[in-house]
């Protein structure tokens, strides 16, 4: 059941260690390790090494922000479901990141908690990182990345909507309304005076 919900390469991904720099092009400009390949799902590569080895894969690149990983939410939602992660905008982009990050202790008045590491969210998302909601779907299986099981959810949800519309719409043609009697019309026709008659002539 696991499996089903989380593709084989999002662990390793979490597990990789980023921005070291290539051994094969280290003299390069752009060397850092920052890209990580879903069909080899194996080390961080740089720039030059996704050129010749990763050519047609399905490749993300992986940035940082404060010390920690991220990646575009534009790059990541078309081979991952990431509902439930909170997300940010940093540099014009909307990111998330990818594991938990420490936090000593949660701010005061805050109303939105991750359900696993208790980081303090901007809105009333479940989880702070795509680690947390991994943990999340171990311990209670009541979430997915798959996005196959996300469209299957979103088609039955969609088919129950048309469902119950029709339905509402065949009990409303079902109910014949008829429309009230109105009430007559005020007459405006005047009734005609008889014809007068002259009082008789005395003698």
């Amino acid at each position: 059941m696991e499996a089903m919900l989380v593709p084989l390469w999002l662990e390793p991904l979490l597990n990789t260690g980023f921005f070291s720099i290539c051994s094969t092009h280290r003299d390069s400009a752009r060397s850092e390790c920052n890209m990580y390949c879903l069909d080899c799902n194996d080390d961080a590569f740089c720039f030059y090494c996704r050129s010749s080895r990763h050519k047609d894969h399905r490749v993300i690149q992986i940035r940082r922000s404060s010390y920690h990983d991220v990646v575009r939410v534009s790059e990541i939602q078309k081979v991952l479901d990431i509902s439930g992660v909170q997300t940010y905008v940093i540099n014009s982009a909307r990111v998330l990141f990818l594991n938990e990050r420490p936090q000593p202790r949660a701010a005061k008045g805050v109303s939105h908690i991750c359900e696993i590491c208790g980081r303090s969210l901007l809105d009333p998302f479940r989880f702070c990182s795509l680690g947390c909601k991994l943990v999340g779907i171990k311990r209670n299986g009541d979430a997915s990345f798959n996005l196959e099981v996300k469209n299957e959810v979103d088609m039955e949800r969609g088919e129950g909507m048309i469902t119950r519309t029709r339905e509402e719409l065949r009990e409303s043609s079902q109910q014949v309304i008829y429309p009230a009697t109105p009430p007559p019309p005020p007459s405006s026709t005047r009734r005609r005076k008889g014809i007068p008659h002259r009082a008789p002539l005395g003698p």
